[in-house]
């Protein structure tokens, strides 16, 4: 998941980024101004967290965020309590509003719920057909059975399904799993979507990942025909191994 921290507070901004960025979040940081908020119309977030400490003049930057188009869910956080402040801020485009001084687990719990609603999903744990997945402890069950992955693996997968039936990019993987910082080869993503593949297949997941030549992958809602998983012959053993070195080498 990607985040935009929007603030001038940098003092109380760290604590909050130290925060996000444990739960698996790629977070961007910008200050509140004309010049910074463009970064908003360059990448796709699935958070915006707006932080305030003077007065409402973030009333003004979620009109020019919802002008622009954005519909990222926005989480206001700000000292003033007053009633007429948070109901100015949902007419605005708000999508929360959080009243410092506050429990950091509070904020992410928070998040975490909106971006699930967000993507149609109102409980933690997110079922797409024999594939769970629990969005708070990161954890993946077909049919039942634990699947172990990589951080890497769980974030592909959980943008898959939260995303189901909608064809994701090369580009927009890598954006979600390193946010444009030393970002390695785009063939670095077929790696992973192999891996993955090889450990929800024995398990007899029926939801697959559709290749979309030369565009990207995608999730099925539906079952979808699948061929018995057999072990690879020491041909495809040894492509995939190259593959792999040569993907990760610039990861």
């Amino acid at each position: 998941m990607r985040a935009l921290f929007v603030t001038n507070e940098k003092d109380f901004s760290n604590e909050i980024l130290k925060e996000v960025r444990k739960q698996g979040f790629i977070v961007d940081q910008i200050d509140n101004d004309a010049d910074d908020l463009r970064l908003i119309s360059h990448f796709k977030y699935d958070i915006i967290i707006l932080d305030t400490d003077s007065g409402e003049d973030y009333h003004a930057t979620i009109k020019k965020i919802r002008y622009a188009s954005v519909d990222t869910p926005l989480v206001v956080l700000s000292p003033i309590a007053r009633t007429q402040a948070k109901i100015k801020a949902f007419d605005y485009g708000a999508d929360d509003f959080l009243v410092k001084p506050f429990d950091k687990s509070e904020l992410i719990a928070r998040i975490k719920a909106i971006i699930r609603r967000s993507n149609g999903f109102s409980h933690r744990t997110i079922t797409c057909g024999d594939i769970s997945i629990d969005t708070t402890n990161k954890t993946v069950f077909v049919n039942g059975t634990e699947v172990h992955l990589t951080n890497k693996e769980y974030s592909i997968l959980e943008l898959l399904i939260m995303k189901r039936d909608t064809l994701i990019t090369k580009e927009t993987f890598l954006n979600h799993l390193y946010g444009g910082l030393d970002e390695p080869e785009v063939k670095i993503i077929d790696v992973f979507i192999c891996k993955l593949r090889k450990k929800l297949a024995p398990l007899g997941a029926r939801q697959s990942i559709i290749t979309v030549w030369g565009k990207g992958y995608m999730m099925k809602s539906e079952p979808v025909q699948t061929v018995p998983f057999r072990a690879a012959n020491s041909q495809e053993r040894y492509e995939d191994q190259n593959m792999g070195q040569a993907a990760l080498a610039g990861a």
